[in-house]
């Protein structure tokens, strides 16, 4: 028999290196995509069960060496691939019928589905829509003893919420919630002698990097709700998410919003849900991404390809209203115009002048760039919502008057205060960063009790919050953040299960300031997430995220401030 080449597999680095014929090796390239076609050399790949597969099957057309105990070892790597896709193509073919969880509050079918997809894969991110109930999968996880005991990451403000609705579906679970940042005696508490340790552990990301080492080899599963909160690999909260996670039997990722800016987020991401499922991060970035030279700003060259890829793999499990038969009132989405006070654009005219000028100054200090393009966003995007902020105070009082409450969305604290003022009539209440815990549960009792009409929200501080709906159909954004997943999560506080009437969601925008600019980077951005999330929805923009959002800001800014000079 002709053979071809040689095809190691390194235990140490857990890759397979192959040496062979220049007319094997460009065959190899085209049918991984992960190797880049300008490799020479010996091609390496990661171990994988899907590249084990693919080795397996390339074996059968280009014989190569191979040691016994590799060739075993790959035919197993095989033989694993094609039963977990078998299993998963079973569990999501539409007539599976899913496992029983024995709970206080039954689960619907398409939530115990996700349980017994999230037991086989043992790390799967369930990224359904706002409302749908994933929370509920996570609990449906826990109640199986051999996932337990258990870890709950989530956002600062939820995990009392967490643990209400554990009480409420598992009511005979032990929980903690983790009081300090730093390991305290869990023993003086009677929870971690044998008989005492608490089935769930609620933490929020903060508190992560302080138990990383107390916390290692601890748990049989972690959940991450709010599981964006990953996204970026170098962060103190990711690498003590990554070391907790890595001895865990079941890992499970809860977002309706995975990314919020850039495709290669979602590799950050499933590094913690399922480590190496999808290769190296230059594997990744070749086959998926336009470019990998920065990690955190890496755009995936094709959304629905990859969205298709992820659902199919059992990586990623995204079910929309209408898949799971629960569609909800009509939404309606309306961007309104309003005046904005130029003066208030005025007075900063010179110093964002000076900035934007920095940030597009050709070569010079790429530090002090940075520096000046952080700068500049924050007193452009500030200056804008103070020249809007009396405006968007008339529009919202105006719906109020009308008879509906309204949840509104801002991001500085200097409108947050112009918004108290001139709407002090109405005692709005917050649910900003600047509240404690007791606070913002004290503004959401407020809202929800109909002691107030309007409730202030920061546009990343009210993920999680489930109740809103009950009470509230009209959601105004008063101020816009850079990612769409952000006003998602904002608008899926009244549009979401248990909602009874239309919501209609406003975008008040300026036609001054940075409104015009973000609100068409929005638009880009959304292209990314979209097409992840939902492989067959029509892209809102069909571009990549802009890398260079600061610059084009900066561009734009300079235009008016010259015209109008």
């Amino acid at each position: 028999m002709r053979l071809y080449g040689t095809l190691i597999y390194d235990r140490i680095s857990r890759q397979w290196r192959v040496d062979c014929e220049p007319q094997v090796a460009m065959r190899i390239k085209r049918l991984f995509g992960k190797v880049g076609f300008s490799t020479q050399g010996t091609i390496i790949l990661a171990d994988t069960l899907e590249t084990g597969r693919d080795l397996a099957w390339f074996l059968t057309r280009y014989a190569m060496r191979i040691t016994d105990s590799d060739r075993e070892y790959l035919e197993s790597r095989e033989t694993q691939h094609q039963t977990l896709v078998e299993d998963i193509g079973r569990i999501l073919g539409g007539e599976y019928k899913a496992s029983e969880v024995k709970l206080a509050v039954p689960l619907r079918e398409y939530q115990a589905l996700a349980v017994d997809l999230s037991r086989r894969t043992r790390g799967t991110l369930i990224a359904d829509d706002v409302g749908v109930g994933k929370t509920a999968d996570g609990i449906g996880l826990l109640a199986h003893s051999d996932a337990r005991p258990a870890l709950v990451v989530t956002l600062t403000h939820l995990p009392r919420q967490w643990k209400a609705e554990i009480d409420r579906f598992c009511p005979g679970l032990k929980t903690h919630i983790l009081k300090s940042g730093q390991p305290y005696d869990f023993a003086k508490a009677d929870l971690f002698d044998r008989s005492g340790f608490p089935d769930v552990v609620i933490s929020n990301y903060h508190k992560l990097a302080g138990w990383a080492g107390e916390f290692a080899g601890k748990f049989r599963t972690v959940i991450f709700d709010e599981v964006q909160e990953l996204r970026r690999h170098s962060s103190a909260k990711y690498r003590a998410a990554d070391s907790i996670a890595s001895s865990a039997v079941y890992r499970l990722g809860l977002s309706a919003t995975p990314i919020h800016n850039y495709g290669g987020e979602m590799f950050n991401v499933m590094e913690v849900l399922r480590p190496g499922a999808m290769g190296s991060w230059e594997e990744f970035a070749t086959e998926w991404c336009s470019g990998y030279a920065d990690r955190t700003k890496a755009t995936i060259k094709d959304p629905k390809a990859f969205g298709s890829y992820a659902r199919e793999s059992g990586l990623m499990l995204r079910r929309t209203r209408k898949d799971v038969g629960r569609e909800l009132p009509d939404l309606t989405i309306v961007p309104h115009v309003i005046d904005a006070d130029t003066s208030k654009l005025d007075e900063i005219a010179t110093s964002a002048a000076r900035l934007a000028k920095i940030i597009l100054e050709q070569g010079g200090d790429a530090f002090g760039k940075m520096q000046a393009g952080g700068e500049f966003d924050w007193r452009l995007r500030q200056a804008t919502g103070i020249a809007k902020a009396p405006y968007v105070a008339d529009f919202v009082r105006l719906l109020v008057e009308s008879g509906e409450p309204v949840l509104l969305y801002g991001w500085h604290r200097e409108v947050y205060s112009l918004w108290a003022e001139r709407l002090k009539d109405l005692e709005p209440v917050f649910f900003t960063g600047e509240e404690t815990p007791k606070q913002k549960q004290a503004s959401l009792d407020a809202f929800l009790s109909g002691k107030t009409k309007v409730l202030i929200m920061s546009l990343r501080a009210g993920a999680g919050i489930d109740g809103l709906q009950k009470v509230c159909r009209t959601v105004v954004n008063g101020e816009l953040d850079w990612s769409p997943a952000v006003h998602e999560q904002g608008g899926g506080r009244a549009y979401r299960d248990g909602q009874l009437s239309p919501v209609v969601i406003y975008y008040l925008l300026s036609e001054e300031g940075s409104d015009p600019v973000i609100a068409d980077i929005l638009g880009i951005k959304r292209g990314q997430l979209d097409g992840i999330r939902d492989p067959n929805a029509e892209l809102v923009i069909k571009s990549q995220a802009d890398p260079e959002r600061i610059k084009r800001l900066a561009e734009d800014y300079l235009k008016r401030y010259t015209k109008a000079a």
